[in-house]
């Protein structure tokens, strides 16, 4: 039940917070010396005025076919593991989530490639005028395998899994440690709001640890839009990087990140909680 859960939060995480991760990453791989926005709300102006509002949801083919997945992933391997390991504590919580992290980095990284690629396609272009290398999430990991072959549909794996291992490590312990302190109890008139604070708490302490390597993962994943390749790897990306912009760069597109990670993190985890205790509830049967 815990993949199923997790494959209807990840569903409704996507939809929440799609346009906010186009934002982010149009911020993270723009030029520095020819920035194409000044901020957060003036990128999703800019794409809303030239793209349209479609622009925003550029790409999101590739996390929602694969996220749902991959939080079926998530959360199955962490729930299960939890039952293995018994007790219910905040440090089982981290391990258990790390170990799910590392387990869907394998979906993960194509998936966030193509995304990413389809996101920076046409952009700064109007909408009529932008010509399409890839017509969707599919064909562009196709176009990538014929290119660079299965090296290229695994470009970014190392820095996703720096990202994501630890990344998952913060999220299931802040989620554990706040719902602990909140008493969130089946019971509990405000248990849903509660999850929702919780989940989007636990999302944004995940995004802000492991934030600085997000940024490189994107730079090395749009390296190669228009067959052009800047970075020779992680090392050189993040050199070439500190060099021409400091060590802000590492900050680049945090405040859209941050915005996305409450209320993405608030429906996935709310959901996945309430799927899992009324499944439970099901199973055990009526106490009345």
């Amino acid at each position: 039940m815990d993949f199923v859960a997790g494959c209807i939060g990840g569903a409704a995480g996507v939809l929440v917070g799609h346009p906010f991760d186009t934002v982010k990453v149009r911020l993270q791989v723009q030029r520095f010396d020819k920035p194409l926005y000044r901020g957060t709300f003036h990128c999703f102006q800019s794409i809303v005025r030239q793209e349209s509002v479609a622009g925003l949801y550029k790409g999101i083919g590739s996390p929602m076919m694969g996220l749902a997945f991959i939080n079926a992933i998530v959360f199955g391997v962490q729930g299960n593991a939890m039952r293995l390991l018994g007790e219910d504590t905040p440090t089982h919580q981290f391990i258990t989530g790390a170990a799910a992290g590392t387990m869907q980095c394998i979906i993960c990284c194509p998936m966030e490639l193509a995304k990413t690629r389809m996101q920076m396609q046409g952009t700064g272009q109007k909408k009529s005028s932008s010509k399409k290398l890839y017509k969707n999430s599919l064909d562009c990991l196709w176009h990538i395998y014929r290119r660079e072959g299965l090296r290229g549909i695994n470009r970014g794996m190392v820095t996703t899994l720096v990202r994501e291992a630890p990344g998952f490590g913060v999220y299931f312990w802040s989620y554990a440690v706040l719902t602990q302190s909140l008493g969130c109890e089946p019971n509990d008139s405000y248990m849903i709001p509660k999850l929702l604070f919780s989940g989007g708490m636990a999302g944004i302490a995940s995004w802000i640890v492991t934030y600085p390597v997000d940024v490189i993962k994107s730079r090395l994943q749009a390296d190669g839009v228009g067959e052009v390749n800047q970075y020779s790897g992680i090392a050189d990306c993040v050199r070439h990087s500190v060099r021409k912009e400091g060590h802000m760069v590492f900050t680049r597109g945090l405040t859209s990140t941050v915005i996305r990670a409450f209320p993405v993190n608030a429906a996935t985890f709310a959901t996945v909680t309430l799927v899992l205790t009324y499944a439970r509830g099901e199973e055990e049967g009526p106490k009345d």
